[in-house]
């Protein structure tokens, strides 16, 4: 799980406002910081497969994500997926 202060620094990172926690944004960001970490978890436990489906999941819960921002505000999608290096 992620730490709480890991959480504040990604919403003030990428949040419009203090406290916005609900902005597509920072939302994709949480995603992203979960599941980077999950891929460390599977490099030690390989035959996890249970937690595979929740990082399944989570990948697909962002790549809706990044279509909803892309369609509503693509200047902050390029912005966010350069800043979070999701695409080279």
């Amino acid at each position: 799980m992620l730490e709480t202060a890991d959480i504040a620094n990604i919403v003030e990172k990428f949040g419009s406002k203090a406290g916005d926690s609900g902005s597509t944004e920072v939302q994709i960001a949480l995603v992203t910081a979960r599941l980077t970490q999950l891929t460390g978890h599977f490099k030690i436990h390989t035959k996890d497969h249970h937690s595979r489906r929740g990082l399944f999941k989570l990948v697909g819960r962002r790549r809706r994500l990044l279509n909803y921002l892309h369609r509503k505000d693509p200047d902050s999608y390029l912005k966010l997926i350069q800043d979070l290096e999701l695409r080279k």
